[in-house]
């Protein structure tokens, strides 16, 4: 073995060369060197040529040299109710601007790129097309201009923040508590996770973090412990139920509060803009409309999924045991998960708008960097740990792009076309406006099976079918309402709908047909649930 070793030593070190047709002795180092160059300088070409998909890029390429140098449409005279009436035409930066917000959406729906690299790329353009402003220095700074929204900054603080949740492991310690509760019956175990969700939904902003990364494990956890594995074929017995539990418990929760997922705010964000900043949702508004239907869709979903796709074990009390067993291995509370739990609910009371009473109203990102900073201050998080929740420095990018890109579209009168235009067309099938916003409202949201981000969704049609129902005459906080709900109901439909269904189905207890029937049923299920407790409950609250 040793002889073998030197013999290759030698080898690598006689390593010749063809020069003039005489060979050259060359060393170990040289030839090392040589080696190294070429693998980096295959490795740069490689990324050169293959750092995003050729044919999707070109695509979207094209869509934005059409809108560049085409013309974009003038104002037009149109029939509403035999009165005429015109739509004033958009703007050659309008038009513009719309190609390039059309361009970087789709290249988020084809995963050309991470959508915060996309988002640099789209400042980018943004920025030297001037498309926003006739010089530079000025485009630059709209460019820049989503970085200010406040709203934008309070998701990202609170990603942060819920690393807290599970870095003190209280996340954990929240759902095993509670299936110790109820956990003597499959149902009791469903249950569970939906509180457990529920709990942890107002400070986890990232729903994909909530559902995928806190919930998911533990109900894994459980499945594993009776038998239940996809690579066992023994999915079916528990932990096909479960899994479904535990996805569709997400959408529900992430609508419940601004705070639960990433688009909320942005809605917020639109519909402050559709309405000239005339109308704003609190959180603490938010909070109560989707109180009431919220809770009974959380009440009745672990039921129709058990009607549609029943576990074969019932009885769990297994489930009970393991969970006082990982409690009992966790101990008692630990002085960081006090003090977290203690922050968790300041900061909730303040979300709620209890300083009112006193004279104070609280902005809900300041109240976000205050329960950072009490984070920060009492040791849970250190400044490393934010710096490496990418996700937060991920989406205060992505998000200040697509804000500024829809903002600008606003401004610029894009928006006001299109709702114009679906203005008329929905005029024209002669619907009241609440039937007209109902109609509106089941399209926005069937229409997210073309989608694989909610986010993307949100920026690419709230704006438009809001402004639309508000021209229409719908109350403007019932029909952001209406949207908003639609906008969370949505994520149940495909596993590709939101970041939280790719996590939960590649574990693999569930098989694509059974994800798409549950998530339409439920889609259908939450839809009558808002529009009858939802309607009774937004009037009790004087919003119509």
């Amino acid at each position: 073995m040793a002889d073998s070793k030197q013999d290759s030593k030698t080898q690598d070190s006689n390593k010749t060369t063809e020069s003039n047709g005489s060979k050259k002795p060359i060393s170990a180092k040289q030839s090392i060197k040589e080696s190294s160059a070429k693998a980096l300088a295959s490795r740069h070409i490689g990324k050169l040529e293959f750092n995003f998909p050729i044919i999707p890029t070109l695509v979207c390429l094209a869509i934005g040299f059409f809108f560049w140098f085409s013309t974009p449409p003038g104002d037009a005279v149109v029939m509403v109710n035999g009165e005429e009436k015109l739509i004033k035409g958009i703007s050659q930066d309008g038009w513009r601007l719309l190609g390039i917000f059309i361009a970087t959406i789709l290249a988020i729906i084809l995963k050309i790129m991470p959508i915060g690299a996309l988002s640099i790329v789209a400042i980018s353009i943004v920025a030297v097309t001037c498309v926003t402003a006739p010089t530079m220095k000025a485009s630059m700074t709209n460019s820049l201009s989503g970085f200010h929204e406040s709203l934008i900054w309070l998701i990202a603080v609170a990603v942060m923040i819920s690393r807290g949740i599970i870095k003190t492991g209280l996340g954990r310690r929240v759902g095993f508590f509670f299936i110790s509760l109820f956990g003597r019956k499959t149902l009791g175990i469903a249950y569970s996770i939906v509180i457990s969700e529920l709990i942890l939904a107002p400070v986890t902003p990232s729903n994909t973090a909530r559902g995928g990364g806190i919930v998911h494990p533990i109900m894994r956890s459980i499945s594993h412990s009776f038998g239940s594995d996809p690579e066992n074929n023994t999915q079916n017995r528990i932990g096909r139920y479960l899994a479904l539990v535990n996805f569709e418990a997400n959408p529900i929760t992430s609508g419940m509060f601004i705070t639960a997922t990433a688009p909320n705010p942005l809605v917020v964000n639109l519909v402050a803009d559709v309405t000239g900043g005339d109308f704003h949702i609190t959180w603490g508004q938010w909070a109560v409309a989707m109180l009431l239907p919220s809770l009974v869709a959380l009440f009745l979903m672990p039921l129709v999924v058990w009607f549609f796709y029943p576990p074969e074990i019932k009885d769990t009390h297994n489930a009970k045991q393991l969970a006082k067993s990982e409690l009992a291995k966790m101990g008692k509370m630990t002085h960081l998960e006090k003090v977290m739990l203690g922050i968790f609910g300041i900061m909730l009371l303040l979300w709620a708008g209890v300083t009112d009473l006193i004279g104070i109203k609280m902005d809900p990102a300041a109240v976000a960097f205050i329960g950072l900073s009490l984070s920060l201050l009492a040791g849970i998080l250190t400044w490393q740990d934010c710096l490496s929740e990418k996700s937060a420095w991920d989406t205060l990018v992505w998000f200040s792009a697509l804000v500024m890109m829809a903002t600008f579209l606003n401004k610029l009168g894009v928006i006001a076309y299109v709702a114009q235009h679906l203005e008329v067309g929905i005029r024209g099938l002669g619907l009241s406006w609440f039937w007209a916003c109902l109609l509106l409202t089941l399209i926005y949201l069937y229409l997210h099976y073309f989608f694989a981000s909610t986010t993307a969704h949100v920026a690419a049609m709230f704006a438009a079918f809001y402004g639309v129902g508000i021209a229409l005459g719908a109350p403007p906080m019932l029909y952001a309402l209406m949207l908003a709900a639609a906008g969370n109901i949505m994520m149940s439909l495909t596993h590709y709908a939101t970041g939280t269904a790719p996590v939960i189905f590649g574990s693999g207890y569930i098989t694509i047909g059974e994800w798409w029937k549950m998530g339409f049923i439920m889609s259908v299920v939450n839809i009558i649930i808002f529009a009858i407790f939802g309607s009774i409950w937004w009037k009790i609250l004087g919003y119509y």
